[in-house]
């Protein structure tokens, strides 16, 4: 999430990271039938943690955010007027509907493959503080080594999921409304080792 407002040179952008989550995945033949559900405990995300950070290799993340500053924004981001994660413990995604979408270098053929990576649209439905919304997510996946993996990046906005992004200081220091989501699942058959 990126920082905005007159003042947002005192703030500094955040990453917000969770690193497990539960659900199911069930993929029949026709993989575009494939349905999902997931929940996240929104009491697992991470803010700004150093070794992400540094990952990014970018001047808007440097490595080193103050303790003060990392509890902070978390106790705003899990507080009541944000997720309300006292209320709302956990944000649930579901399949409505996959569609095929392609691969690069494919000649936009749908449900084109790639090095054995395919690409989707997934329409998900997202329940977040109650509130049921549907969202448009591209998503790369491939089967590997006895797992699905999926993955992907894209520009949401916490107003597309019925939220209001943090502000303060009469808006002089605020928390864009676009934000940038990056994930990486890995679904293994029940039983599977991991």
């Amino acid at each position: 999430m990126y920082r905005a407002g007159a003042l947002a040179s005192a703030g500094h952008d955040h990453l917000i990271a969770l690193h497990a989550l539960t659900g199911t995945v069930y993929v029949p033949a026709d993989v575009t039938r494939t349905s999902f559900e997931a929940r996240i405990p929104v009491a697992e995300f991470t803010v700004d943690e150093p070794a992400l950070r540094a990952q990014e290799h970018s001047p808007d993340f440097p490595p080193e955010v103050p303790d003060t500053a990392r509890e902070g924004t978390r106790r705003n981001m899990l507080g009541e007027a944000l997720l309300d994660a006292e209320h709302n413990p956990q944000i649930v995604l579901r399949a409505v509907r996959l569609e095929s979408a392609g691969a690069p270098g494919s000649g936009g053929e749908a449900g084109g493959e790639a090095g054995g990576e395919t690409r989707v649209l997934a329409r998900v439905q997202t329940t977040v503080r109650g509130q049921l919304r549907t969202i448009s997510v591209p998503v790369r996946y491939e089967f590997a080594a006895g797992a699905l993996i999926a993955s992907g990046e894209a520009a949401l906005k916490q107003s597309e999921l019925g939220l209001t992004p943090f502000s303060a200081l009469l808006g002089a220091l605020q928390v864009q409304d676009e934000m940038r989501v990056r994930f990486r699942i890995v679904a293994r058959a029940a039983g599977a080792p991991h």
